[in-house]
């Protein structure tokens, strides 16, 4: 019983018949009594007492320290300040720590749903206004502290609901090879900056492939790391079951040291549990070119998917060629429940985003913005109009599966549990698996407004996540390493990257990273399938 019963209880927050509407929106229209009525009305606004009083309480936060690391120069950038398009939703420095030695001299940016103390937060929308944390993300802190200069926000797509990159309401951002042609989403400004050699490292975040679509896309090596080895304290949550936080560099050695600097518990984040001491791993001094003996599996399912461009497919299996000349012993295998990854994903990620987006997320221990929270609720019907079709589309389909399938997101839950037992028993004899990470190259960016087609938004997006989405779910690392370029289907005359992803077996990230190191050290990506006329690199100002 609430210690509040005994007080003066405000029943003018509730009316007469309140409970009664409570039980009928879940269709239970006899489930109390008339005598009973005024009790549980009483009952209802004594719980209201105590949220009310709880909102009264001055809020925890875990305030960033401005004094040591200072913000300097924070602005909207000027359209002369942007770069491939508009990949910058803000610009500023944050000076690292001298004395940092695993990232000194290095430049990072964040993914524009990263907590930056100071400065404003769009997450790629303007359905609701941006907001502004006073905390730092604990993988701002970590990368100061490890001596980066931390550069600025990028953007990200629409409420990250998305793998293209004209739908944040902030600005379309170009593919840094080829103007007018996708970076991948939902980590789009990051990558095209890093792609581009503006920018040493980008941290993004991934729930469905937003670190390794766009890392493919933009000629990047993208991680995402095991679920809970990177922190996601102060990073904006789509489902804490997919969110993944990790790093995007061009080289893997520069990838190993910032997993180094970021990785480890967090005591805000329950997700990393499991993960080593901050400041114990050795990603980077632990890297090596030599893989004589690592067994490595084509996974069959990742490759013969119909949407499988042959000139994808062709690229990456003669990546893999490579690692046989290298000494590992490379065998075909086959798991059939990959097919089923983009569905069991849909699924879990729709329920469980839309109960994120609608601010009824439980079930986990952190610190959470409060102020990102009074941003974006409750929905009207203006912000809902201002989001972007995927956006909508995620809402509408997680509100039709709670009440169409009420028992489903068990089912999928156990379903992700196979899948993710299946990889395991796998890992006991395989080191590695290797598929495409994208389907195909970047496609063409849409110019879409508000009023077309919501199908037409939508298109550009579909099926790019059949090899990663899978691993969001399952928690496995996977990272994207480029391998070469191929031609796109809509102007074979224009050469884009080629993303080969390597998965593990779970806090398995050294033995991808090693993989990753000896491709890179043996190869140049760059000099693979680039015979025709490659995509212009994009200056640096549009």
């Amino acid at each position: 019983m609430s210690v509040f019963f005994d007080s003066p209880i405000s029943e003018d927050l509730v009316a007469a018949g309140d409970a009664e509407l409570l039980l009928a929106n879940i269709g239970v229209t006899n489930g109390i009594s008339a005598t009973e009525s005024g009790e549980y009305r009483q009952l209802l606004a004594a719980v209201h007492d105590v949220a009310e009083h709880i909102l009264q309480l001055p809020d925890y936060v875990a305030r960033a320290d401005t004094e040591k690391y200072p913000r300097e120069q924070i602005r909207r950038p000027l359209e002369e300040e942007q770069d491939f398009g508009h990949a910058w939703a803000h610009r500023f420095l944050i000076r690292g720590n001298p004395g940092g030695e695993l990232l000194r001299g290095k430049t990072v940016c964040l993914k524009d749903n990263v907590a930056v103390a100071g400065v404003p937060q769009f997450f790629g929308t303007d359905a609701i206004p941006a907001w502004t944390s006073d905390s730092d993300a604990t993988v701002v802190r970590r990368v100061l502290d490890a001596g980066a200069d931390v550069v600025g926000t990028t953007i990200c797509e629409n409420f990250c609901n998305s793998t293209s990159s004209f739908t944040s309401a902030q600005g379309t951002v170009h593919n840094p090879y080829a103007e007018g042609y996708s970076a991948g989403g939902s980590t789009s400004g990051g990558s095209a900056v890093v792609g581009g050699g503006l920018v040493d490292i980008a941290i993004g975040a991934d729930q469905g492939g937003s670190i390794r679509v766009p890392s493919s896309f933009c000629g990047c090596v993208g991680l995402k790391p095991t679920h809970g080895l990177v922190p996601y304290t102060g990073i904006s949550s789509s489902d804490a079951i997919n969110d993944h936080a990790g790093p995007i560099a061009r080289s893997v050695s520069d990838v190993a040291l910032c997993l180094d600097a970021i990785s480890g518990r967090d005591d805000f984040d329950d997700r990393t549990l499991g993960a080593p001491i901050h400041g114990s791993t050795q990603y980077a001094s632990s890297l090596q070119s030599s893989i004589a003996g690592m067994k490595i599996g084509i996974l069959t399912e990742g490759f013969e998917h119909r949407l499988i461009d042959e000139n994808v497919k062709a690229t990456v299996l003669k990546a893999v060629q490579s690692f046989e000349q290298l000494g590992a012993n490379v065998q075909e295998i086959s798991v059939p429940l990959h097919l089923e990854g983009p569905a069991i994903w849909t699924i879990q990620q729709r329920i469980a985003g839309t109960l994120g987006m609608m601010g009824y997320a439980h079930g986990r221990r952190g610190l959470f913005s409060t102020a990102y929270e009074a941003a974006r609720q409750p929905w009207t019907n203006e912000t809902f109009q201002k989001l972007f079709p995927s956006t909508k589309n995620t809402i509408i389909n997680g509100l039709s599966l709670i009440q169409n399938y009420p028992g489903l997101y068990a089912k999928t839950m156990n379903l992700v549990q196979q899948l993710r037992d299946s990889y395991e028993e796998l890992f006991q004899e395989y080191d590695l698996i290797i598929m495409p990470t994208t389907p195909f190259v970047a496609p063409p960016n849409v110019d879409w407004k508000r009023g077309d087609s919501p199908m037409e938004a939508l298109k550009p997006s579909m099926g790019i996540t059949i090899n990663t989405a899978i691993f969001d779910v399952t928690g496995h690392p996977a990272m994207s390493l480029p391998v070469g370029f191929a031609p796109s289907s809509i102007d074979p005359s224009v050469r884009l990257p080629v993303g080969m992803q390597l998965v593990g077996g779970l806090w398995q990230e050294q033995k991808i990273l090693d993989a990753g190191y000896a491709w890179e050290s043996a190869n140049d990506w760059k000099q693979i399938g680039v015979s025709g006329v490659q995509g212009q690199k994009l200056p640096t100002k549009l």
